[in-house]
């Protein structure tokens, strides 16, 4: 009698004793040699034949056999024996919560949520989506002792930090950061604070990696590395750049290399030397720390200046900046800076550097003739650099004594501009800056303290004609400033309330409209309603995919309706009959200049669209932004990215002969 013989014989002993524990344990031991002789489905029949229990054949039924390789199939089969009533499990939407029925006669798993009591699970679902946590999980630990919970997170907030990190795995800052909110340990507003005191504390800690970048995971250690023998052993054999920049900061950070023997300080340098090679034009930020880190630990090879040359070479340097941590910076930048040329490079690169980075130039050289010089020369630009603007109207005090500034009237007037419009990338971080700038009162205060009458009055001006700012933020703006001066007061333009037009549209698009409304009333939802009466006569609802989706559909259906009936009963069709050419309005045709010449336009109602023909609805958002301008009148001009392009009204005229006829109802319809 061979082995799987034998196997079967023990599992035939089983089922009469109806022992199905000892049965699953004898199937999963020796799941290899089973699947020599016995068929996925004959496991199956054998594990039935040693129970009654309707939930465990349920349960055997769910796992698949035969369906799914044989190793899968226990593996789903052992998930689901361990879903008991009672029994905690977790799921990355709703987090801990409760077995509390299992159905076999559906295959259906009830589990109750703090947020959502009651969910319900196919024994599929349930496989895919919950997990038994061990007992040691964070979230666990909450429900089983919520009061030694509350003193942890109050008391040790390192130590739960490191139990998230043990319960979920290694992770980035991020992903910690929404786990922890997610799960309500710690408020949103309140993460920066408590993360910069858990950071502190992890550093000292040595069994947790703190990464340089956000974006790369914290890691927790197993064991404390004592750097001998076969440590750099591992580490002599390691290829990965990332990895050998860490594990050299890690030894450095450690007090281990300057104690190091020169065989090991050797070693250390030549695979700093390999990373330096492999991560050349492949990752630009990655070897500008690894540069800086061999020219800190006195490493002569690779030289320091081939790897400053490299970095300055079609400004590599400049693309490291955006991708380096912001605290790496500085060290890059004094890599850079061995001399009054190479510190003129940095210089006229300013307006090509990210925040950052211009930030620490002007922090590190600030009281160097040549950079500020640099400085002044961008600053008096017709379109000064965003950056520089940004820096030096938000922290004006430090530039007050740099006489090769421009007025600090015109630095104002480069941020007003800033202000304008849409932009996007690194200008779009600024432009929000300036913003917030614009709309702090105390920054307000001190900037019209700093100007004198007559530049008070002309930043006023500047201000109040930039229409390209949100229109609330723009008047809140205005009144505080004047609030702040009030000489001020006597400045404020008059804004005339924009004129509303009714809601129409031409007979045309009414009766289309009207038309489309029947259809779907008459036609699609009584198509509807017999898809779902057939969906039925598939049987459980609960499982029944055509019924789902037909009930899905039936509820767009009724949404639409209600809303094409509210638009039907608030739009009125409009010959445009009554429509002057005094100025832009609906049922007439604008010629307007824009920088890529004219273009002519007919404005009709709310409905109305047609692109061949020009004609254009009130209610698109070019229309909205000529409505009510006279010939000579600027508009901003949308769909354009960047800056903001400004557009004028050139003429307005009546509408066509051709166009009166498109208003009219066609033929064949009614409204």
């Amino acid at each position: 009698m061979n082995v799987s013989e034998t196997l079967v014989k023990e599992l035939n002993e089983c089922a009469e004793k109806r022992d199905f524990e000892l049965a699953f344990k004898l199937v999963r031991e020796n799941r290899a040699e089973l699947a020599k002789s016995v068929a996925p489905e004959g496991i199956k029949d054998l594990l039935k034949k040693t129970t009654t229990d309707r939930l465990l054949l349920s349960f055997l039924e769910g796992a698949n056999f035969g369906a799914t390789p044989l190793d899968k199939a226990l593996v789903i089969l052992e998930k689901l024996l361990s879903f008991q009533v009672g029994a905690l499990v977790l799921n990355d939407t709703w987090g801990l919560g409760t077995v509390k029925r299992l159905d076999y006669f559906y295959r259906k798993i009830t589990v109750d949520f703090k947020t959502k009591r009651g969910h319900q699970f196919s024994y599929a679902a349930a496989v895919d989506m919950l997990e038994v946590p061990s007992e040691d999980h964070i979230l666990v630990k909450r429900h089983a002792d919520p009061e030694a919970f509350e003193a942890m997170l109050k008391d040790k907030p390192a130590d739960f930090v490191k139990a998230v990190l043990k319960s979920y795995g290694d992770m980035p800052i991020t992903k910690l950061e929404t786990i922890c909110v997610n799960n309500g340990f710690v408020k949103a507003v309140n993460w920066k604070k408590f993360w910069e005191v858990v950071r502190a504390e992890l550093r000292k800690d040595q069994l947790v990696e703190i990464p340089v970048k956000r974006t790369d995971p914290i890691r927790l250690k197993a064991s404390v590395e004592n750097y001998g023998d076969v440590w750099l052993t591992a580490f002599s054999h390691e290829t990965d750049p990332k990895l050998i920049l860490a594990s050299v900061r890690e030894f450095v950070s450690q007090g281990k290399f300057k104690d190091a023997d020169e065989s090991t300080k050797e070693k250390i340098n030549e695979r700093l030397s390999f990373a330096i090679t492999a991560t050349r034009k492949v990752d630009d930020a990655l070897y500008t720390r690894l540069a800086v880190l061999v020219t800190e630990l006195g490493f002569t090879n690779p030289p320091a200046d081939e790897m400053r040359e490299y970095l300055r070479e079609r400004k590599r340097y400049v693309k490291a900046a955006v991708e380096l941590p912001a605290r790496e910076i500085g060290a890059m930048i004094r890599f850079l800076a061995t001399d009054d040329d190479n510190k003129l490079k940095l210089y006229k690169s300013l307006d090509e550097f990210c925040f950052p980075a211009v930030t620490e130039i002007v922090s590190l050289f600030g009281k160097e003739s040549a950079c500020r010089e640099a400085v002044a020369e961008f600053m008096r630009r017709p379109k000064a650099p965003a950056t520089l603007t940004t820096l030096i109207v938000g922290k004006y005090e430090m530039f007050q004594d740099w006489e090769e500034l421009p007025q600090l009237i015109t630095i104002l007037t480069h941020a007003i501009a800033l202000g304008e419009g849409r932009q996007s990338g690194e200008i779009l971080k600024m432009q929000n800056m300036v913003r917030r700038l614009f709309s702090d009162v105390k920054w307000l205060e001190k900037v019209l303290n700093w100007l004198d009458d007559a530049s008070k009055v002309v930043f006023f001006e500047r201000f109040q004609a930039s229409i390209a700012w949100d229109h609330s933020t723009h008047h809140t703006i205005v009144v505080r400033m004047a609030r702040i001066a009030p000489m001020l007061e006597s400045h404020i333009v008059k804004v005339e309330k924009k004129k509303e037009y009714g809601r129409f549209t031409s007979y045309r698009s009414f009766a289309m409209r009207k038309a489309e409304y029947l259809k779907l009333i008459n036609e699609d939802m009584p198509a509807n309603v017999k898809r779902i009466e057939f969906a039925k006569s598939y049987g459980d609802l609960s499982e029944n995919a055509e019924y789902q989706y037909a009930k899905d559909e039936q509820r767009a259906l009724m949404q639409k309706q209600s809303l094409m009936q509210a638009d039907l009963e608030a739009v009125k069709p409009w010959d445009f009959s009554d429509a002057t050419t005094d100025e832009v309005m609906p049922g007439v045709t604008v010629v307007i200049n824009t920088p890529d010449g004219e273009r002519t336009y007919h404005i009709l109602g709310e409905w109305d669209n047609d692109t061949e023909m020009g004609v254009l609805s009130s209610k698109a958002k070019l229309a909205e932004n000529m409505l009510g301008k006279k010939p000579g009148d600027q508009f901003e001009l949308p769909g354009y990215e960047g800056a903001t392009v400004f557009a004028s009204v050139v003429r307005i005229e009546p509408l066509s002969d051709a166009l009166r006829e498109w208003i009219k109802l066609p033929s064949g319809m009614q409204i």
